[in-house]
């Protein structure tokens, strides 16, 4: 069957759901037991992810834009592409595909076995987890209006949960550490340790998703006007929500029983509603997670069936079945991170992701000063909130994170001797310098064959 196109398209609250599904999702649930194992104080964490979320939202402001002025599926393949290069453009393709969805998928479905192993020990987790990614998968490849509807009553449903869970701790006896009085130890100096620059790289991988809309353009109705609709409201909400979750996490339990622990949530809600209660807000936490999972599933993706639509050497993702769903990309995307679960690590592919991803989201937003001077006839349905500031404040905090990160990964190497080689930093650059090299192979295979589908450095709106 031929390349052909959704006639089922998404409104503003779909594509709403679609974004809150891919941000709240493993990321919030199992990230600050990593983050205690540098960083106990709780007002230095609560300004973690206050930072975290102003970044989210900048990136919100600028995607915003590029997704009105641009309106094409793929992200920040379709919009480096038509700023920068197609060389970039497919640079980012090709980390959507390879680590953008595949690996935060792999990492929802991980989260998910622990949370529901943790209660079941005689369930084994990576046979847990590989079930439920094809089961959603199945779905997905079914119908893209089932998928529609099942993601946005498993987002509802989500939602729910997280607030009834907030309102529980609220109102439960303190068994944790939360404190934000003058003598909790916090000290301004904490914003520039080394500490608080790598739990940033956790937070930002918890607020990944918040470009979730700008991957799915070419399914949405009036893009010029949902787009914008559709990120900056959903973002916003989950910066309050993960605000909100997260002190609930230390106000319920010490911080010696969160430290390095990948179940956050399990270990709160032990706290809150006793064991037996716990352990069915565990199941719970292991149902939201699937909203998770269904989101990436669908939206991952069309980046590959954009990227097909361009180059021959990926043409094969461009095919639709009889549901018109890009049933090729759903699959190369299902066995990714299949693979991710049987071989992976959770600490090390969050790492790992977090670099990959942060260093293309900081090109994307950057490229909104290029995309302004380049074409300053541009239609712009939308423009950026407090440019040009917003833009700067997310490329400088996202820079330091990097800078970081990788420094942190040579000093265990060089200095502590507590690891081979700087793994993440080398996963990392070979990632993106394989898809360079690709990049020449797949430009040659479309000047050989004729398929001159190649994006250029043009505005068409």
């Amino acid at each position: 069957m031929g390349t052909k196109r959704n006639h089922f398209k998404l409104n503003a609250k779909a594509a709403s759901a679609f974004v809150i599904a891919n941000m709240i999702g493993t990321g919030v649930f199992t990230s600050l037991g990593f983050q205690l194992l540098s960083n106990t104080n709780t007002t230095s964490i609560a300004l973690i992810w206050l930072v975290g979320g102003i970044a989210a939202l900048c990136g919100a402001f600028v995607y915003s834009e590029l997704g009105a002025a641009i309106p094409r599926s793929g992200g920040e393949y379709n919009f480096l592409s038509a700023i920068y290069h197609p060389s970039l453009g497919f640079l980012a393709g090709w980390v959507s595909l390879v680590v953008g969805f595949a690996a935060p998928v792999a990492l929802a479905c991980m989260a998910l076995s622990s949370y529901v192993c943790r209660i079941f020990p005689a369930v084994p987790p990576t046979t847990l987890a590989i079930a439920v990614l094809t089961i959603i998968t199945l779905v997905h490849l079914y119908s893209i209006n089932m998928g529609a509807k099942m993601q946005n009553i498993l987002t509802f449903a989500k939602i729910l949960i997280i607030i009834v869970f907030i309102i529980a701790g609220l109102l439960c006896p303190a068994d944790g550490a939360a404190n934000f009085g003058p003598g909790n130890g916090f000290d301004v100096d904490d914003i520039f340790s080394v500490g608080f620059a790598v739990s940033l790289i956790w937070v930002y991988y918890a607020y990944s998703g918040w470009n979730a809309a700008a991957y799915i353009v070419g399914d949405m109705k009036d893009p010029q006007r949902n787009v914008p609709l559709a990120l900056l409201i959903s973002t916003a909400f989950v910066v309050v929500l993960y605000l909100a979750l997260n002190m609930i996490f230390l106000r319920t339990a010490p911080v010696a029983e969160l430290s390095g622990q990948v179940e956050v949530g399990l270990i709160s809600a032990n706290h809150i509603f006793g064991k037996e209660g716990g352990a069915i807000m565990g199941m719970l936490i292991a149902l939201m997670l699937t909203s998770s999972i269904s989101s990436m599933v669908y939206v991952g993706p069309r980046v590959g069936a954009t990227m097909g639509e361009d180059y021959k050497m990926f043409h094969f993702l461009t095919w639709h079945n009889k549901h018109n769903c890009p049933s090729m990309a759903v699959a190369l995307q299902w066995l990714i991170s299949t693979l991710m679960i049987v071989t992976g690590s959770f600490k090390e592919v969050t790492e790992y992701t977090g670099i990959v991803l942060s260093f293309c989201s900081m090109l994307t937003v950057a490229g909104v000063y290029v995309h302004r001077l380049k074409f300053p006839d541009a239609e712009r349905p939308y423009k950026t909130f407090g440019y040009p500031v917003t833009p700067l404040i997310f490329c400088l905090l996202i820079l330091c994170s990097i800078i970081y990160l990788m420094y942190q990964d040579f000093n265990k190497t060089f200095v502590e001797h507590s690891q081979v080689a700087p793994w993440t930093t080398i996963a990392s650059l070979a990632t993106l310098l394989g898809g360079w090299l690709l990049w020449f192979v797949a430009k040659r295979i479309n000047e050989k064959t004729g398929y001159n589908n190649t994006p250029t450095q043009s505005q068409d709106n």
